[in-house]
């Protein structure tokens, strides 16, 4: 009984451990806290790749991403923060998906009704509303679909997109302004 209780003792205090710690400890060969890390990030990076990704393929993507993440981990250096790190990961993957998927015979998207039966709990009006987003959202430029992935996708407050990407809160409340209206434009088309 007291083995089980250390167990969730430290089990508990791994989860309040920053990412350096976690990740220092995976370098030091205690490959479970990985699990620490991925059940942190998976709800971020899970919502951003369901942003940019046809729904069919979030999970597979998702699963990579991750794959990716524990394969590369020995290697991260720590010039910028764990999730900073992951975020950059993420969008190589999302990159990698659609050259893979332009290099095939891209498949054709399947009729809303059908994609409609198979996802429960969602009207095909919103998943059709979720497909324009999507292909709105890969028609920005880069920096635009940064800035709103980073605050829808991720939650970001504007000071804190401001402080990732290196810019005043001004100037990130601009591009953000700027984006929306371009995301706007787009979804009038």
């Amino acid at each position: 009984m007291t083995t089980k209780y250390m167990q969730n003792t430290s089990t508990t205090s791994l989860q309040d451990a920053s990412d350096e710690f976690l990740i220092q400890k995976f370098k030091e060969g205690g490959k479970e806290v990985f699990d620490v890390l991925y059940h942190r990030h998976l709800p971020k990076v899970y919502k951003r790749v369901r942003y940019v990704i046809p729904e069919s393929d979030v999970e597979d993507v998702t699963q990579e991403i991750f794959i990716a993440a524990l394969k590369s981990l020995p290697s991260f250096r720590g010039d910028s923060q764990f999730a900073t790190w992951l975020r950059t990961l993420t969008n190589h993957k999302v990159a990698e998906f659609y050259r893979k998927r332009t290099r095939k015979q891209e498949p054709r998207l399947a009729p809303l009704s059908d994609a409609a039966a198979k996802v429960t709990g969602s009207t095909s009006q919103s998943l059709e509303e979720h497909i324009y987003l999507q292909k709105a959202l890969q028609n920005l430029p880069e920096n635009y679909r940064e800035v709103i992935l980073l605050r829808f996708a991720e939650d970001m407050q504007f000071n804190e997109i401001a402080e990732l990407m290196t810019q005043n809160l001004e100037a990130t409340k601009s591009l953000f302004r700027r984006a929306i209206t371009a995301l706007r434009n787009q979804l009038e088309q």
